[in-house]
């Protein structure tokens, strides 16, 4: 699973990186993103791209309560057109989760050690993600989210059995928009989707050990992504 990263570039980076327009709202940085937090979604709106705000931890339409959403920060890429949380997302609400790194942890004589994930290039990435909109009893709505994961590169399977998909930049408009190939076909369009979601690959990535001060999510610095030595 993915259960923290990280998105430290400013909004304007954001903006100019994924072709939207800078929110008048503020969107905060952060070295621990943690489930239930706010953060910057991209999603297609009439045809064009628009940068939201949502809950990490995905609510859907149908549910009783938010409380679901404390459990589906993640969505697994294999049953996503199966699960009734999110096939209806897979198939109309597909979004880009900006991000710059991510944290795994490694499982050593029950000792787990963090790394942190990120492209070589230290660029500015997207999590192939699904959202929704929910309404609360007093019709209030809540934007929310969730991060697809798939099986894991040579980078990150040392380390944990799952890792986010990454979409590489020419499949994220795909993603939001679909393709012109699927739109005439009867379940084409989600297969084409499927078909996005796969390890990134990992010679453009690197990973390495951070202090274990990153698994509490007050903790909110620089010194989250700052290598360690194991020895």
């Amino acid at each position: 699973m993915c259960g923290r990263y990280t998105i430290i570039h400013n909004v304007e980076a954001i903006a100019e990186r994924f072709g939207v327009s800078v929110p008048p709202y503020a969107i905060r940085s952060s070295y621990n993103v943690a489930p239930t937090d706010a953060v910057p979604i991209i999603i297609s709106d009439g045809g064009r791209k628009e940068l939201l705000l949502a809950q990490w931890g995905l609510v859907p339409f149908w549910a009783k309560d938010r409380e679901i959403g404390n459990r589906l920060i993640n969505a697994r890429a294999e049953t996503l057109a199966e699960k009734a949380s999110f096939k209806y997302a897979l198939s109309r609400r597909r979004c880009l989760i900006p991000s710059d790194g991510f944290y795994e942890w490694q499982s050593v004589d029950g000792i787990k050690q963090p790394y942190y994930i990120r492209m070589k290039s230290g660029e500015l990435f997207a999590f192939a993600g699904l959202w929704e909109t929910w309404e609360s009893p007093d019709g209030s709505p809540l934007i929310s989210c969730a991060i697809i994961t798939v099986e894991p590169n040579t980078v990150v399977a040392p380390i944990h059995t799952r890792m986010p998909a990454i979409l590489k930049p020419d499949d994220e408009p795909v993603w939001l928009f679909g393709s012109p190939s699927s739109s005439s076909r009867r379940g084409a369009l989600e297969m084409d989707m499927l078909r996005l979601l796969r390890p990134y690959p990992p010679d453009a990535m690197a990973a390495y050990p951070v202090a274990r001060q990153v698994g509490n999510p007050a903790n909110d610095t620089p010194t989250c992504i700052e290598p360690i030595s194991l020895g």
